[in-house]
């Protein structure tokens, strides 16, 4: 399954302070139902995410019905994103 959207890169300040983009209700609505088959636990579903020319391995965090793509410094860094700015994100999981 291979989902694309716009989102906005923002903050979270928690434990572990982080970016991540937020993805919309209707993705995460698919990706809730492909977590069964590809989640390794809390939910938590491995993805390869891409931005812009940035391609790299993560896992989407379930949180308030959505799920979170983080966007570790590196990514932010090659494609000059900044918090509140707004990007295309591609998302493949293997189901």
């Amino acid at each position: 399954m291979v989902l694309d959207f716009n989102g906005e890169v923002v903050f979270w300040r928690g434990p572990a302070p982080y970016h991540f983009i937020t993805v919309p209700e209707e993705q995460s609505a698919a990706l809730e139902s492909a977590s069964p088959s590809v989640s390794y636990g809390w939910g938590c579903i491995p993805v390869t995410a891409c931005i812009g020319n940035t391609t790299w391995k993560t896992s989407l965090f379930p949180k308030n019905d959505l799920y979170l793509v983080p966007v570790k410094a590196a990514v932010r860094k090659a494609e000059g994103l900044e918090l509140g700015d707004v990007t295309r994100v591609e998302l493949d999981i293997s189901v």
